[in-house]
């Protein structure tokens, strides 16, 4: 494998801000829910559990910057990723992948051991699963429209809270049940909207996205549609968990996003074109703050 810089191992990461806080807020909401004071997260059943969520996930960003070479190489705003991601290599970058997920994996392992809730293994090999059904053929999830947009944000989101939650309590009570569903719901959103950028360059390199099948309009709508489902579950576990307060504080950011998001879909209804570097800037570092919220109304519930 080639050595590569810490600037371009970070690009095959997809380490770009805001992405690597959102990954870690996603690999913190399961433990932070759990526990019953924020000490407990700093335990090392819960610090070895939110790694292997971490690792689980980063190899999976790592399988897709392999799977998407092609597409990357095509899109104008991804030359350091491509750049970073031809030096690599697709082998280089299964190795790396396959020794990060295999570390994330034995990590679970000793903390079902551990603690006897065997739901943390059980949810890491699923992390690791979503992930390669998402990005490796003759499945590649990525190229079956919403499908994979669903089972990518189960990767991201609902299978890593399992994990990091399980480390602490096995049982997941219901109010938290429907904040997960509620966020992964609204990951696979995020999902679609985030494919309209690059409908060009997946068209072109062969992948069946959202936004390929339905056409930038349609795929926003679709996201939309996620989006305001997603936010609706979310509130309700939030309401039950901890009343008014939970709801204003730890919805409030993906009431935003959504609402950005229906002001997009009509500008692209109009004509204006879509920069994902622009949404990167602009639009997720509302995402980090509403996932750095649902953080703390975990930890103060």
């Amino acid at each position: 494998m080639p050595r590569l810089t810490l600037r371009e191992l970070a690009a095959v990461h997809r380490l770009e801000f805001p992405f690597w806080l959102n990954t870690l807020c996603q690999a913190l909401w399961g433990v932070c829910f759990a526990a019953t004071a924020p000490a407990d997260v700093l335990t090392w059943p819960a610090l070895a559990a939110v790694t292997a969520a971490v690792l689980l996930m980063e190899a999976g960003l790592v399988l897709n910057t392999a799977a998407d070479l092609d597409s990357d190489s095509r899109h104008a705003e991804r030359s350091r990723l491509s750049s970073a991601a031809q030096r690599l290599g697709r082998r280089g970058a299964l190795r790396l992948a396959v020794g990060e997920a295999v570390a994330g994996l034995l990590l679970a392992l000793a903390v079902s051991l551990h603690t006897g809730h065997f739901l943390v293994l059980l949810s890491a090999v699923g992390t690791l699963a979503a992930h390669v059904l998402y990005n490796v053929e003759p499945v590649r999830l990525k190229s079956r429209g919403l499908a994979g947009a669903v089972v990518f944000a189960c990767g991201a989101v609902a299978l890593p809270c399992l994990l990091t939650h399980a480390a602490l309590r096995p049982d997941v009570p219901a109010p938290t049940a429907l904040i997960f569903t509620g966020l992964t719901a609204l990951a696979a959103g995020r999902v679609v909207w985030w494919s309209v950028p690059d409908r060009d360059a997946d068209a072109a390199a062969g992948q069946r996205t959202t936004s390929v099948r339905r056409g930038a309009v349609g795929a926003l709508h679709v996201a939309c549609l996620l989006l305001s489902a997603g936010l609706a579950v979310l509130g309700w576990g939030l309401w039950w968990s901890g009343g008014v307060v939970a709801v204003a504080v730890g919805a409030t950011g993906h009431a935003v996003f959504t609402g950005s998001a229906v002001v997009l879909s009509r500008r692209v209804s109009a004509g204006a074109p879509v920069s994902s570097t622009r949404l990167r800037r602009t639009v997720m570092p509302v995402v980090l703050a509403a996932d750095l919220a649902i953080v703390g109304v975990a930890l103060s519930a």
